[in-house]
């Protein structure tokens, strides 16, 4: 079951971007890319309280990704990564994103916090951010 409402042309968009953000750490890495773009588009805080598309949420500005201003981004989405797409709308997590509403890429270890949210962990080239239970309860909703 979904977690969030989303169409064919969603789920494709999804999949590029998760693509286009992780996919050189392989399917997992993209799956923890998506946990956190699912999260953006459900939760009501921070700066996603008003983004509640996938297509909002992909081109969120300011704080959206920079995977949308390359070219990668805009080819056409392979079965392989609206799988993958499909699995995070559908409500499956994985850690250190579970909760997590922001990663970035950094060129050393990860900072202990960026821009004042807490580091979740790391898998691979990507570090995973998650606001506090108190800031944002949304993200830790079961589903």
């Amino acid at each position: 079951m979904a977690v969030i409402k989303v169409s064919s042309s969603d789920i494709d968009m999804l999949a590029r971007l998760m693509r286009a953000e992780a996919e050189g750490d392989g399917d997992l890495g993209m799956l923890t890319a998506g946990n956190v773009m699912v999260n953006r588009t459900r939760v009501r805080c921070s700066d996603f309280s008003n983004i509640n598309t996938i297509s909002a949420m992909t081109f969120q500005s300011p704080g959206g990704f920079e995977a949308t201003q390359k070219g990668y981004f805009y080819q056409h989405a392979r079965d392989r990564d609206k799988r993958l797409a499909r699995r995070v709308v559908n409500g499956e997590r994985f850690h250190p994103a579970e909760h997590s509403l922001w990663f970035f890429r950094p060129t050393g270890s990860c900072p202990a916090q960026w821009w004042g949210q807490w580091n979740s962990g790391r898998y691979k080239s990507h570090c995973f951010y998650t606001p506090l239970a108190s800031v944002c309860p949304d993200v830790y909703n079961t589903y």
